[in-house]
């Protein structure tokens, strides 16, 4: 990516966190947890120099705690009016949250994994407000699958047969803005998957919203939108309706990568960049395994935060921190920004809420890690200081 891009844009982030040494509820403590004092934990550290984007106004951006004690929260969707459904990985329940931090059980789903499986992606639908359906993405014991359903009713299988395992279950889930659903999956452990145009592992797929294959798939009659997968978690499209997919490397590299209808991004012959000579799409972004772990991912639309306007954000666990890609009008990756680095532990997800905002999980209670804070785990908000 090299070159220097102009003066450093700097931007404050506070963290709001409780206090991990303080013992008590927050009502002996004489203060909520919406309302504990911000921490000053200075500027997110950026890899390279960028614009100031023509003068754009900085706003300063606090981090402040949403909701706590949570186990695994795996995904987001917000409803019309506000409130997100967010998904617990391990527990298999749906829950509602408001913008005020309220947490509210809506229903439990039949999920039957271990490990990297359980209740996964949550999806709204487009017309939501006619048909209620809410889609979600879970294990059982016998593959993974996508259901639809309304709220409080059995799910609906409408997309069966990806290949599960303990690992590499993929389960991001979201409408595209040509209204289609989009499917992450992962290769289960098997990366001959990933090759297969007839498996569904190892692959982004694209289906109807009642589950059937549209007639402009790449490939026709199949649901298979791009392949050659590793284990995709993370979906985002920028303002130019642009695909991009966050996606776990092996032992080296990890990957952001701008999706097109029936390519090939290499796996497993080819890991990071190098394969296009082979006929393989390469990485726009990549990082060492150590720095990343990618799971969700958003790109931030107009906006509370107009410097990170048109940003990718990408979740990662492993790294233990918010990735900001700044990228220009071409979907190139031209800055990278470490933000919560080392401060929350494992994220898992992060979305751009009706507000402006966004909300960001923590994953602390999985298997790969241990809680940071008394609180975990959290879903934190990012928003202008004061807002």
């Amino acid at each position: 990516m090299g070159g220097s891009f102009g003066e450093t844009v700097l931007l404050v982030v506070l963290l709001v966190l409780m206090c991990a040494a303080c013992d008590g509820s927050a009502e002996e403590r004489g203060k909520s947890d919406n309302d504990i004092e911000p921490i000053t934990t200075g500027q997110g550290e950026k890899e390279e120099d960028t614009s100031n984007q023509g003068g754009a106004s900085v706003e300063r951006v606090e981090v402040r705690t949403l909701a706590t004690d949570l186990e695994v929260p795996w995904s987001f969707a917000f409803l019309p009016g506000g409130d997100a459904l967010v998904t617990e990985r391990d527990s298999g329940r749906l829950l509602r949250v408001s913008p005020s931090g309220d947490v509210q059980e809506i229903q439990t789903l039949p999920e039957g994994g271990s490990g990297e499986g359980g209740l996964l992606g949550v999806a709204v639908s487009p017309d939501y407000e006619d048909d209620r359906y809410i889609y979600a993405y879970y294990t059982t014991g016998v593959d993974n699958r996508v259901v639809r359903f309304r709220m409080g009713e059995t799910p609906e299988p409408i997309l069966t047969g990806i290949p599960s395992n303990t690992y590499h279950d993929g389960g991001r889930i979201k409408f595209g803005p040509d209204g289609m659903l989009y499917v992450s999956t992962g290769d289960a452990g098997d990366s001959e998957n990933s090759q297969d145009r007839s498996s569904l592992g190892g692959k982004i797929l694209r289906i109807e919203p009642d589950g059937s294959i549209p007639p402009d798939n790449p490939f026709p009659g199949n649901p298979v939108y791009s392949y050659g997968h590793r284990n995709v978690e993370g979906l985002a499209w920028d303002s130019e309706g642009r695909l991009y997919a966050s996606e776990f490397g092996a032992s080296t590299w990890d990957e952001v990568n701008r999706i097109e209808a029936g390519e090939n991004y290499g796996w497993p012959a080819v890991e990071g960049r190098g394969g296009e000579d082979q006929g393989y799409v390469d990485p726009i972004t990549v990082w060492p395994t150590s720095e990343a772990s990618p799971s969700g991912a958003e790109i931030m639309v107009e906006g509370a935060i107009p410097q990170w306007e048109g940003d990718l954000f990408v979740a990662a666990l492993r790294g233990e921190r918010l990735w900001r890609l700044e990228l220009n009008d071409s979907g190139e990756v031209v800055d990278r920004e470490k933000l919560l680095d080392g401060e929350v532990g494992r994220v898992r997800d992060v979305i751009q809420a009706p507000d402006g905002s966004l909300w960001v999980s923590t994953s602390n209670h999985d298997s790969y890690a241990s809680p940071v804070s008394e609180q975990d785990d959290r879903i934190l908000r990012l928003a202008p200081a004061g807002e």
